[in-house]
């Protein structure tokens, strides 16, 4: 399998900056079932072209296969040759990095749209040139491909599913990647492993930006998620979510807050919330976790080094704070057994999903306040009602101690993209409520010195099932 990747931004030779690929190397990387070799056929001032060969093993294709073998199609097909699902892997294991937009280099060139022409010589394509079209054309790009014939030999046999296309557009090349991400094995329309949830979930990130506002959107769901109803449902309600008002919890899930550490602390505010609810599922005795709203990993990292949890599950509605989530765990390098303990889903707090029941623990941490005040009750419903871990924990800043920050204006809350902070009956209130609604038991815990007039700087409450 073949892509080329050609620019003519001047100098073209910054292509090799934003995929993270020097144009004097020539690289291989070991995938899974085979290798992928990264070179540059040209490479001069006013034209680059980077190429990403893949070569699969149909041996190791096969022992990597989930399911019972299926005679001799099984090792004699057109996964080593045709692009899908084996180059849409390829392409996110070499150049994971290229496609998150980072480039520290030309960080103003990552963010820049720039004149690109991709090539894929033999495309797997379920509905040819058309509906290549259809899927790729909304987003901007020219098409043009030609169909090979079924047998050249034999030009009244027709043609045959397989295109040489060739994509022209002036895009920003993360956003290109993931769009071939998604949709190289939606023109497939079949994948070589076993889509799960995490399918769904990586079809969402990598289609941020893009698909909930395409118009084949549910089409390319469909045929990426090879037809798994409950994947489908469960990906186009997030989309249809994304598409709508109220999108977005937070603006931006990694600006600095105004305010940053609390006075006469012993230790970075930061640094004590994550312990104390570290603490909390300590004592819960939680081994599977869910963090929800988990920003950029900073709580996930602590739980990570924790060996008694098992399974630890991060939830956040922003992929760029899970992309940022990914980098802070190192994900791509961790060992096997340490990867499998954690995953990382972009979804909706305030949708109500089934999946996440049955953990033993839950953490809020710092996320109510960046909600509206009339999203609660969807926010309380999934979590307590249909989610329903044995332990819920819950920080939230104590609005009575912002007296006590130098430079925070009288009336003015810790973070620009907080809705509301709370005192500590209001807290205790609604905490109060949910727990009799819900079946729970709740206890309170300052976090920080708990100063004797204004309380702790963060306040914290631990949800536990009713005995």
């Amino acid at each position: 399998m073949l892509l080329t990747i050609t620019t003519t931004h001047q100098p073209a030779t910054d292509l090799g900056f934003l995929l993270h690929k020097h144009p004097e190397k020539a690289q291989r990387f070991e995938l899974s079932a085979g290798t992928a070799h990264v070179f540059y056929p040209r490479a001069g001032e006013a034209e680059c072209t980077a190429a990403l060969l893949v070569e699969i093993d149909p041996i190791a294709l096969v022992r990597k296969r989930n399911g019972q073998p299926d005679g001799l199609t099984q090792y004699v097909n057109d996964r080593p040759y045709a692009a899908g699902s084996q180059l849409a892997v390829a392409l996110r294991a070499v150049y994971s990095t290229a496609m998150t937009g980072r480039c520290q280099q030309r960080p103003e060139l990552a963010e820049s749209a720039i004149p690109l022409r991709i090539r894929v010589p033999a495309l797997s394509a379920s509905g040819g040139l058309d509906l290549t079209r259809r899927l790729f054309e909304p987003l901007g790009w020219q098409v043009s491909g030609t169909p090979a014939p079924l047998d050249p030999e034999f030009p009244d046999w027709g043609e045959s599913r397989y295109l040489d296309l060739t994509l022209t557009g002036k895009l920003r090349l993360a956003d290109a990647l993931r769009q071939l991400y998604v949709l190289l094995p939606a023109l497939d329309g079949g994948k070589h492993y076993w889509v799960s949830q995490d399918e769904a979930d990586k079809l969402l990130r990598a289609g941020e930006n893009w698909l909930a506002g395409h118009p084949e959107r549910e089409l390319i769901t469909s045929r990426y998620l090879v037809h798994r109803k409950p994947y489908i449902g469960y990906a186009l309600s997030r989309l249809a979510e994304i598409d709508g008002p109220n999108t977005a919890e937070v603006e931006d899930p990694l600006a600095e807050p105004r305010v940053t550490e609390a006075p006469e602390q012993p230790q970075p505010l930061a640094v004590q919330r994550q312990g104390s609810v570290l603490a909390a599922l300590r004592a819960a005795g939680a081994r599977r976790v869910l963090d929800l709203g988990c920003g950029g990993g900073a709580l996930l990292r602590v739980l990570m080094a924790e060996p008694s949890f098992t399974e630890i599950v991060g939830l956040d509605v922003s992929t760029r704070a899970l992309d940022a989530a990914e980098r802070r765990l190192k994900l791509d390098r961790l060992p096997e057994h340490a990867r499998d303990r954690i995953r990382l889903r972009q979804s909706a707090l305030t949708y109500a999903d089934p999946s996440l029941a049955g953990y033993d623990a839950a953490v809020l941490m710092e996320v109510i306040e960046h909600l509206e005040p009339e999203r609660l009750p969807a926010l309380e419903h999934a979590v307590f009602a249909v989610a329903h871990p044995r332990t819920v924990v819950v920080t939230t800043p104590n609005s009575e101690y912002n007296v006590r920050f130098d430079g925070l204006p009288s009336g003015t809350f810790r973070h620009h993209d907080h809705r509301f902070e709370w005192t500590r009956a209001q807290f205790r209130d609604w905490a109060a409520g949910v727990a009799d609604r819900h079946g729970y038991q709740v206890r309170y815990l300052p976090v920080g010195v708990d100063d004797p007039e204004v309380g702790p700087p963060t306040q914290l409450a631990v949800f536990e099932v009713n005995a």
